[in-house]
């Protein structure tokens, strides 16, 4: 199973990202939005920083993760590439991880830069035990 794929948005990036769990769909959703700034595979476990947030829905559970992480982008220049995800569907709150480091122009390549999360064709579908998010980043 792919973690992730991108797809054609009329200037900006739309992002299908997969799991065998809603958590690990979750995921591989932030390493997509973080593959669109960098090469992920680049980005060191130096740093993490820990996520608690609470939602009216899943949707806006993942839209306020996403969002979150971009924040510690634009406030300390920090890539994540590894993430793990606990979330209780039942109250829609999530506790989540993010590990990276700080953008070093020699070691990580500059891509393009993800300036916010959007609601634009966002969908939480399960089918055949695979969990797919699609949804739309502001470049």
């Amino acid at each position: 199973m792919k973690k992730f794929e991108f797809f054609d948005h009329t200037a900006d990036v739309g992002i299908r990202a997969y799991g065998r769990t809603l958590e690990e769909a979750f995921e591989n959703a932030a390493l997509a939005v973080f593959e669109v700034m960098t090469d992920t595979s680049k980005v060191e476990g130096r740093e993490c920083r820990d996520v608690e947030i609470e939602g009216y829905d899943l949707e806006n559970l993942l839209y306020r993760w996403i969002e979150s992480l971009l924040v510690f982008y634009d406030s300390e220049l920090l890539l994540f590439s590894k993430f793990s995800v606990k979330i209780d569907q039942d109250n829609f709150k999530l506790k989540g991880r993010a590990c990276g480091e700080r953008f070093d122009e020699s070691r990580h390549e500059r891509r393009t830069l993800v300036k916010a999360m959007t609601y634009s064709e966002m969908r939480i579908e399960q089918n055949d035990g695979i969990y797919e998010l699609t949804f739309v980043v502001d470049i």
